[in-house]
């Protein structure tokens, strides 16, 4: 996917980009090839494939949730800061915090942010155990999002605690896991949070799965959640 066409693309679905928004994106795309080379952020760094499975695949979530209006989200281990910083980009009123718990990437992560010139984003160099564990955090969020590997039973168990009532706990995976869903549900409901839907959708031009998981806090988190460091993926909530 090259610039022109995520412009053009995004723009079917509804979203207008303007040239700083694309000179935000072109910035974004050289600081992470650079910063790649000292260290790890990604295995993907050819522009084509930025712009599709990083850039494009962040901002999918807007097709169907609306973060156009003065909304909050936390990304629980943003890595290179998708998919919020993309988010951020596109819809500059967006309130954006990440937590990561490796500090490199919350340092390359601040020289993103100042880079690009945005404003209303924290970051935060921590555990999502603990992190979910502060009271200044915990139930503060319209939305928490993670793009990550860990089962959402797991997932679940770092974020939930992080939405407020009524908010969305949204998980962004790559293949569909009517399985992994069944096994979460006892987490989730325990969580506070109730399962709503599993969005499934197709990127362009490669038609790679993408699914969105999405689950709705209706009350809040016991206090002993999250528990310590390590636990989660240890002991999953059964």
């Amino acid at each position: 996917m090259t610039p022109e066409e995520f412009k053009q693309l995004l723009s079917q679905k509804g979203i207008q980009l303007s040239d700083r928004q694309m000179e935000q994106f072109t910035r974004y795309f050289e600081l992470l090839v650079e910063w790649n080379e000292k260290m790890n952020l990604t295995a993907i760094t050819e522009k084509k494939e930025v712009y599709l499975k990083h850039f494009y695949d962040s901002i999918s979530l807007a097709f169907f949730e609306d973060f156009s209006t003065n909304k909050s989200i936390c990304d629980v281990g943003a890595g290179a800061g998708f998919p919020s910083i993309p988010l951020k980009i596109v819809f500059p009123t967006l309130q954006v915090t990440i937590v990561d718990s490796l500090n490199k990437r919350i340092t390359f992560l601040t020289e993103l942010v100042n880079e690009l010139g945005l404003e209303d984003v924290s970051l935060y160099h921590d555990r999502a155990e603990t992190f979910g564990q502060k009271e200044a955090f915990r139930a503060t969020f319209d939305y928490v999002t993670a793009r990550a590997v860990a089962r959402l039973n797991v997932l679940s168990e770092l974020c939930l605690p992080l939405v407020k009532k009524d908010g969305f706990f949204l998980a962004l995976k790559a293949a569909k896991s009517e399985e992994e869903i069944s096994e979460a549900k006892p987490a989730i409901a325990t969580l506070g949070g109730k399962f709503q839907k599993e969005v499934s959708f197709k990127l362009p031009i490669t038609e790679d799965e993408r699914h969105i998981v999405v689950i709705q806090k209706k009350k809040e988190t016991p206090k002993k959640y999250p528990r310590k460091p390590g636990l989660p993926n240890k002991q999953p909530i059964k």
